[in-house]
């Protein structure tokens, strides 16, 4: 039996694992795909205390799992499929082998919005992208676009300027969301133009995206530009599939915890993106991480006669 069983590998997970491994808790650390989760698709990262000099997602996201490998925590790349809370003793099911825990932590972050156009779903991977990192470099020497008004479609949209000739920013409102430096950063770069107060109505393209149709939501007047992909960006759907009917939630979707990462089921904690909060960065992320895990360890020690 496991003391804290962790599911998802992104800062607020491994941050936790680093804080319970340290704690000499028999800690594992569940993660189907890759360490880092939204972190590893940020190129740069230049607002994460301790580094002088910007460090790439994917660098910290590893640099996090050495971190907390090197304390005893054990990572699993697996699956969750099912999870028992209720009992004293949870279970954590994935595809491949069951595991009981005295504490889960669940920190499976967030995704994605997609737009909801007709061929966006078709398109995904053949134009329609959600991550600029991961699939910018496809996109050298050709025209994109980027929907979207805070920090992540700023950040997108300098990113893509690199090799794009020509980035649009389309936004359904009159001025960007995003930080002061990085809408200064995206009017100083000749690559970018914006379209204001403007919404996708349909892509277009047989095979993948040859365009998109722009609908002006103050005048009503349509425009057609011409460009090889589209970058949306613009906000995040917590991945709550396993707990939506476990745990109080947020109209959102969102866990709602209390300042000690603490769920309304007994030695359940949340962190990250996935909880209710005001502020979704790697730092409040990784900050979640370790109050869960002080409070996880805080949970078993009050416990102990209960869950052993």
């Amino acid at each position: 039996m496991n003391d804290v069983i962790i599911i998802g590998g992104g800062p607020a997970g491994y941050t936790a694992a680093l804080y319970s491994s340290r704690a000499q808790l028999d800690t594992l650390v569940i993660e189907k795909m890759f360490s880092g989760g939204q972190m590893a698709t940020t190129d740069v990262m230049e607002n994460y205390p301790g580094f002088e000099e910007p460090i790439g997602g994917p660098d910290l996201a590893l640099r996090m799992e050495k971190q907390a490998r090197k304390f005893g925590t054990v990572v699993l790349n697996d699956e969750v499929l099912e999870l028992e809370l209720d009992s004293p003793i949870k279970k954590v099911k994935t595809k491949n082998n069951t595991f009981e825990s005295k504490t889960i932590i669940l920190s499976m972050g967030a995704s994605p919005k997609m737009l909801g156009l007709p061929k966006e779903e078709k398109f995904r991977g053949s134009g329609v992208s959600y991550c600029a990192v991961c699939d910018g470099a496809f996109f050298r020497g050709k025209t994109v676009a980027v929907v979207g008004g805070g920090d992540t479609a700023a950040e997108d949209a300098l990113y893509l300027a690199r090799f794009c000739p020509k980035v649009y920013i389309i936004h359904r409102r009159d001025t960007m969301r995003a930080t002061k430096i990085l809408q200064n950063e995206l009017c100083c770069n000749n690559r970018i133009e914006f379209f204001w107060d403007s919404v996708v109505e349909e892509i277009e393209g047989q095979f993948g995206v040859e365009g998109l149709k722009i609908k002006n939501i103050k005048t009503g007047e349509k425009s057609s530009i011409d460009v090889d992909g589209l970058f949306v960006a613009i906000g995040l759907n917590p991945n709550n599939s396993l707990v939506k009917d476990k745990l109080e939630l947020t109209k959102e979707g969102y866990v709602i915890t209390d300042d000690r990462m603490r769920t309304n089921i007994p030695g359940v904690f949340a962190a990250g993106d996935l909880r209710e909060k005001y502020l979704r960065q790697v730092i409040t992320a990784a900050a979640d991480g370790a109050s869960a895990a002080y409070n996880a360890e805080k949970y078993i020690i009050e416990n102990m006669k209960n869950i052993t």
